[in-house]
């Protein structure tokens, strides 16, 4: 299965949550798309279903497939701590989601985009893998002959985001990831203890 590339708006609409940022037809039809949209907001949800639809609602938001998310839920699980804010440390320690954080691309595809075409390095050195788990004190930069690159100056310029877990240098087109964030200070809309009930099955 390759990874979703189709209508952002359809998604967002079915979850009823702008989860790839802001977005007019969700403004416009705040219900599931389809013929039976309206109709299938009423219908009662079981348990089962609240806690399969928040996985997906994670996968989306962070643009992961089954495989790899699964993954990353098994060494969340591993780790000392509550599991589901673990899983979402993690999600959120990936390069791609701190390049998208840290404002040099307007959404995660676009930052998943950047890394894959080796415009960022990690401690110096060209990283393309958007997988790439960053640790504290791990240093984000745009390389030298992308920093003229249209689409993160425009993003930067755009972008008005802060983050405590992480601090941004204009000067040298460099982020330091300082710490892992707490549960509090993760924007994303997510019910993190579903996704633990639903593996645990």
């Amino acid at each position: 299965m390759a990874r979703y590339t189709g209508p952002s708006s359809k998604i967002a609409r079915n979850f009823g949550e702008p989860i790839f940022g802001a977005d007019k037809a969700l403004d416009r039809k705040n219900y599931p798309s389809g013929m039976h949209g309206m109709a299938r907001k009423k219908k009662q949800q079981s348990d089962y279903a609240l806690q399969l639809k928040e996985k997906q609602k994670a996968k989306y938001t962070y643009g992961i497939l089954e495989r790899q998310f699964r993954k990353i839920f098994v060494e969340a699980a591993r780790k000392h701590g509550v599991t589901g804010e673990n899983l979402l440390k993690q999600l959120e320690s990936r390069l791609d989601n701190t390049v998208f954080r840290l404002g040099l691309a307007p959404t995660r595809r676009a930052a998943r985009q950047l890394v894959g075409h080796k415009h960022i390095e990690v401690n110096g050195k060209t990283a393309n893998a958007p997988s790439y788990i960053l640790r504290p004190g791990d240093v984000i930069s745009v390389t030298a002959k992308s920093r003229e690159l249209e689409v993160i100056k425009n993003s930067l310029n755009n972008s008005g985001r802060h983050f405590p877990w992480l601090q941004w240098n204009g000067d040298k087109m460099e982020g330091t990831f300082i710490t892992q964030p707490e549960r509090d200070q993760i924007p994303e809309n997510i019910k993190e203890q579903l996704i633990v009930e639903l593996y645990s099955k």
